[in-house]
């Protein structure tokens, strides 16, 4: 279960051996991933409930048998949280970062707020009265709010205020008080300044409350007229959408919580959870950012791929001589590696044609630039622009009407089918001829997460693997389906879930004969019932599975006559897990595959995705090593018990390499590749002088 895994996130924050300030990190996260539930999981289920649904839920149960499974998980990481928010907070009063209140601070620090106050915060804010002349406001997702009760002097009348906090790219949510690193949330700096606000009337009671809204809004395919006007819908209706959750601070008055339960028309039993700390504590990302080096891991120098650090400046005349080269992010750097193959793609005047997937990509993203400018260059440019992208939506068609007027083809994908896959697909006219170059990838082409994911890609000019993605692309803006033939690529829907099941029925074969069967696969959820029954199989016939997946496991291992050769783990650490890689041993002849899709039925069914194979050795050599290493570490793993529950592994007794973060070692593994690389070039351009010399230095006489 999902919320299983925030709970290992925040074990990550509990850890002490973790830096103060990464600790805060993980704290924001857990916080920010139970919004994230809450939008998509709850909102969907109560859906559910609301419209009758009777069917069963892989366990067996019933949309709100899921919810209530649900509650007690969710209490349970609320009381953690807090818990361990007081910790952290003493934590970093004593490295000087103070996270306090108003009424706690001296007179001076009041004095610098209260004008603070009146220059930045007063002149937005908006107080809107809640009585019958004034209908109650609409409040919108995951905001921060005052209700603020007043009364006129002598009066036993009570009037109500609602004032919306207006955090944005000025005002922060923790406001930082002159040049000390002392912070106090913005709410609690204007419910000190009600005054301001509503001068002359006396102040009640102030209760801060915030609302969760359904994200799980608008229709989710089928068959539609125009794809474009569609998402636009789905998002203003998303706006208004129905409130799964109502926060409110501790204290609040039965009156006004009720008040507010009924006026959002939730349900105040159900939906309202009073805390007992800070509302929204995924704001406190802006405390895990402070600049201080020595509460945060170790600097993290990103270095650039060995085999691209050539004397020859053309990316494409390196590809040509090696084949493939395999990008390990965030070790290795996107920007030297992915953004250079799209930048140079876009100047170079032998390319004649970009095409790309789009699903996610940064604000000031590079990209977007490298594609309007292959336009402006005169080549054919084609995007194929997955609108419903989650959360994404409205940066997805901003950068599509950016595109189309740039003159780029853009296509949204085929109707019905997310497209999931990362690919961006390269045509030049070689020395020799037209030749076509790609990058395969598990993750999106987004320069942010880059720094903070983990993920694979693949630079290559196969002429089996380009030939296929140009079928793949002849799918995705067409969308017809009949007769595609791939020698190499792995695509879903049609094809990608039938060969892991042929995979996976090999392996037992293999075993059933007196071979050794291994199968490893790598993914961040197992959710296909297809699969995971195939996986039993496969250990019950003696096949030794080692399963590496970030948070949903559907399969249970180490149960006596059904998976007892099942190991499953979970990596939670500085960098999130986000690469697909699955391994078949095939009697010898390995097999590594990479690629955009988890083994959850959405992806295999419901989604476009591309997985391609890793054939050079030296390549597969590096797979190897990653997967190796995570199975083998103990610092960040936890394993999973045939009950289902996870447990940290111990670091007692280990070897170092073993209690090491399995991050750490995967980034002094590049740094090692990147210096053999550097010793390789230097060498070669030794010899390359060499050679120089002794053509031009006149032969001696004998």
């Amino acid at each position: 279960m999902w919320l299983k895994f925030n709970g290992r996130v925040l074990a990550e924050a509990m850890d002490s051996r973790n830096p103060l300030l990464a600790r805060v990190f993980f704290f924001a996260v857990v916080d920010s991933n139970l919004d994230e539930f809450f939008m998509k999981r709850i909102g969907r289920l109560k859906q559910q409930v609301s419209a009758g649904v009777k069917t069963l839920s892989v366990d067996a149960l019933l949309p709100q048998e899921q919810i209530d499974v649900c509650t007690p998980l969710i209490q349970d990481i609320i009381k953690r949280q807090y818990t361990l928010g007081r910790e952290l907070q003493a934590g970093l009063a004593s490295e000087g970062i103070v996270v306090a209140s108003y009424a706690g601070l001296p007179r001076e620090q009041r004095a610098w707020l209260d004008n603070f106050f009146i220059d930045q915060v007063f002149p937005l804010l908006t107080p809107q009265g809640v009585d019958p002349a004034h209908p109650f406001p609409f409040i919108s997702n995951l905001s921060i709010n005052l209700l603020i009760s007043v009364r006129y002097p002598g009066s036993e009348h009570v009037y109500r205020n609602r004032v919306k906090m207006p955090v944005n790219e000025v005002i922060p949510r923790f406001v930082r008080v002159g040049s000390d690193d002392v912070y106090i949330p913005l709410e609690d700096l204007v419910s000190n300044n009600l005054q301001m606000l509503l001068p002359g009337m006396e102040i009640d009671s102030v209760d801060v409350f915030r609302v969760t809204r359904n994200a799980m809004t608008g229709p989710s395919g089928g068959q539609v007229n125009d794809l474009l006007h569609m998402i636009e819908s789905a998002l203003r209706e998303r706006k208004f959408a129905e409130i799964v959750r109502l926060e409110v601070g501790r204290g609040i008055s039965s009156l006004n919580r009720g008040m507010l339960a009924a006026e959002l028309g939730i349900d105040e039993e159900k939906d309202v959870v009073e805390l007992d700390d800070l509302l929204g504590k995924g704001s406190l990302m802006e405390i895990a950012k402070i600049d201080r080096d020595q509460l945060h891991f170790s600097p993290h120098h990103l270095v650039n791929n060995p085999d691209l650090i050539e004397d020859d400046p053309n990316i494409f005349h390196v590809l040509r001589e090696k084949k493939a080269v395999l990008l390990q992010h965030p070790y290795e750097s996107f920007e030297t590696s992915v953004e250079r193959f799209l930048d140079e793609a876009s100047q170079d005047p032998k390319v004649l044609a970009i095409k790309m997937t789009l699903y996610r990509t940064a604000n000031d993203s590079r990209i977007i630039e490298y594609l309007i400018e292959a336009s402006q260059n005169g080549k054919q440019v084609a995007v194929v622009m997955e609108l419903k992208a989650r959360f994404d939506e409205s940066a997805n068609i901003r950068w599509a009407g950016y595109l189309e007027q740039a003159g780029i083809h853009v296509t949204y994908g085929v109707l019905g089918l997310k497209t999931h896959s990362k690919v961006i697909f390269v045509v030049r006219k070689d020395y020799d001829g037209i030749r076509r170059y790609a990058h395969i990838g598990t993750g999106n082409y987004h320069s942010g997460t880059a720094r903070g994911y983990c993920d694979l890609g693949l630079l290559t000019c196969d002429p089996d693997i380009v030939s296929d993605l140009t079928e793949f692309f002849n799918y995705l803006t067409t969308g017809y389906t009949p007769i595609r033939r791939y020698k190499k690529l792995l695509p879903s829907p049609r094809i990608l879930k039938k060969a892991l099941l042929s995979k996976i029925n090999r392996e037992i074969a293999v075993q059933e004969k007196g071979g050794v069967g291994l199968i490893q696969l790598k993914t961040n959820a197992l959710e296909d019932r297809d699969l995971t029954e195939a996986l039993y199989r496969a250990s019950q016939a003696g096949v030794h599975v080692d399963l590496i997946v970030r948070d949903s496991c559907r399969l249970r291992p180490g149960i006596e006559g059904l998976s007892e050769n099942v190991r499953v783990i979970s990596i939670v650490g500085r960098f999130l897990e986000h690469s697909r890689l699955f391994y078949f041993r095939n009697n010898g002849a390995e097999e590594y595959y990479i690629g955009s899709a988890d083994l959850m039925t959405r992806n295999l069914e419901r989604r476009v995705e591309a997985c391609v194979p890793v054939e050079l050795p030296h390549l597969q050599a590096q797979l190897r090593e990653i997967l190796d290493l995570q199975l083998a570490n103990s610092r960040n793993v936890w394993e999973m018990d045939s009950g289902g529950n996870y447990l940290q592994r111990t670091t007692k007794g280990k070897k170092k390499s073993e209690t090491l973060s399995v991050h750490q070692l995967l980034i002094d593994s590049a740094e090692k590749r990147d210096a053999a690389g550097k010793l390789k070039l230097a060498k070669k351009r030794s010899q390359k002088q060499i050679k120089i010399r002794s053509r031009s230095s006149p032969s001696s006489e004998r």
